[in-house]
């Protein structure tokens, strides 16, 4: 790891709140770690019977649809754009649900259940190949085992079948 202000190699040192945070001898300042930040969404239809799945270009699994928040944006307003964007479908209902740290992409995903208007989504041919609806055991084999999708899948169907959303 490198300091973002001066490129120096940080170091690890003690920090008495913190504990061990990487810091910047030539800057003497503490430099926690910056990641990137993106909204994750279990989409629902109207029924609350089938979960909304996509398969990115050359991605061999389905996935939940996701999106980087810009900067200057509410996780909210990412939900909403970033669902258009690759349905051209609105979002009618949404609830935040959990968040995970996502290591391979080094990236916070909140992951959030929401419902999609009535219609048939149409795909964004620059990101996705196929976009499907299942029933809630089809999705779960459709994702990724051990994966952060799963993960977030598992936690939303609990919900959907508590009638909590």
């Amino acid at each position: 790891m490198y300091c973002t202000e001066c490129g120096e190699k940080l170091t690890l040192m003690f920090n008495h709140r913190e504990g061990l945070v990487p810091f910047c001898k030539k800057c003497n300042e503490y430099r926690f770690p910056q990641f990137a930040t993106a909204v994750s969404m279990v989409v629902t239809n109207r029924s609350k019977d089938k979960i909304l799945l996509a398969k990115h270009k050359a991605q061999s699994d389905f996935i939940l649809f996701a999106g980087y928040i810009k900067k200057g944006e509410t996780a909210e307003k990412a939900v909403t754009r970033e669902f258009k964007e690759e349905t051209k479908l609105n979002t009618v209902k949404y609830k935040f649900m959990s968040s995970r740290y996502h290591e391979p992409r080094n990236v916070l995903m909140l992951n959030f259940l929401s419902m999609a208007e009535n219609g048939e989504p149409e795909i964004d041919a620059e990101e996705i190949d196929e976009i499907k609806w299942f029933t809630f055991d089809e999705a779960l084999g459709a994702v990724r085992k051990d994966s952060t999708a799963e993960f977030f899948l598992k936690n939303a169907i609990a919900e959907l079948k508590k009638n909590a959303f």
